[in-house]
């Protein structure tokens, strides 16, 4: 009778893991691989403002893109991918270089709207790049800013080397690419980059599944986390508990801007608060009310475009 019960246990358990690796995989697939992410559409907490779609979807900054002549750069990752970057000269001579980031299955002309306001309001040249498995980046998977953060940093060289010792860098990134910017800060970075500006990141890549997995699915972080992290780990080349923007932000030496909406229900404001709070280098913090994710630029772009130069002449030079 005991061994009867034994044998039932132990298939009970090989069932139940069995069936933790298959979901682990499904939910590899569908967040981390290259596909196409239909999941995504219809989700309640991607919903924007009536203001701020029309602006993103149909906005001047669009056939403002369209009409600059980007310069097309390359570069191999130090994991053999051929990655896509696109860098516009400032009409006139300047040593001011911003680098953006681009959001989750987003690619390098989104930035073009923030890319405007630089190039013809601050007078910058302007680089923005496909993050690895966007746009005509290569790669299989997306990084979730934490491979991409090595990319940064070879992107970072390359414009000192195009533009000079003398340079002067501020990194932004919305959302992934916030995240992406700020897993960089971590790095050993040159002393051009003067300034980070983070619109509304994540703490990392965990906690961020983990807070989607319960509230997209209604799914418990343990036990499929963890085995997903080994699935991705195995597959793309980093677990999710690496992937960690807090434990960058803690070694940061530059000056960083958190941006964040109160009212972003996809990634919870209060990840840039503990951001904020786990920053060591010079720091400033905005919400703004009433905000989702990542529209603050649109709904509330006065006092937006205030806080962000009043953050960046205290560090690039006039």
């Amino acid at each position: 009778m005991k061994k009867k019960w034994f044998r039932i246990g132990i298939g009970f358990i090989v069932t139940l893991l069995l069936i933790d690796i298959i979901v682990s995989f499904y939910f590899y697939h569908l967040a981390i691989a290259r596909n196409e992410k239909d999941f995504l559409q219809g989700n309640d907490d991607l919903e924007v403002s009536a203001e701020a779609l029309d602006e993103m979807l149909k906005g001047n900054w669009r056939d403002w893109v369209r009409k600059q002549n980007f310069t097309r750069w390359e570069i191999m990752s130090f994991d053999g991918l051929q990655l896509q970057g696109y860098y516009l000269k400032a009409k006139e001579e300047t040593n001011k270089t911003v680098i953006f980031a681009h959001g989750y299955l987003g690619r390098a002309t989104d930035m073009g709207m923030f890319g405007q306001y630089y190039y013809e309001n601050l007078g910058y040249n302007v680089f923005t790049a496909d993050l690895r498995g966007h746009g005509e980046s290569e790669g299989d998977y997306i990084g979730f800013g934490w491979h991409d953060r090595k990319d940064y940093v070879d992107w970072i060289n390359k414009v000192i080397k195009e533009q000079g010792e003398n340079t002067e860098i501020v990194l932004h990134g919305v959302s992934m690419g916030a995240a992406t910017v700020l897993m960089t800060s971590g790095e050993k970075l040159p002393d051009n980059v003067k300034a980070i500006v983070a619109d509304s990141p994540y703490t990392s890549v965990y906690d961020m599944f983990g807070y989607q997995m319960e509230r997209m699915f209604h799914l418990p972080a343990f036990p499929l986390l963890p085995s997903t992290s080994i699935v991705s780990k195995i597959r793309a080349g980093y677990g999710l508990q690496e992937a960690s923007a807090v434990k960058q932000v803690e070694k940061a030496k530059v000056p960083i801007l958190y941006i964040h909406g109160n009212a972003d229900t996809f990634v919870p404001t209060r990840m840039s608060k503990e951001l904020y709070e786990h920053t060591n280098s010079p720091k400033e913090i905005v919400t703004f009310d009433g905000a989702g994710h990542g529209e603050a630029f649109v709904t509330h772009k006065d006092e937006y475009i205030k806080r962000l130069n009043h953050f960046l002449n205290q560090y690039i030079s006039q």
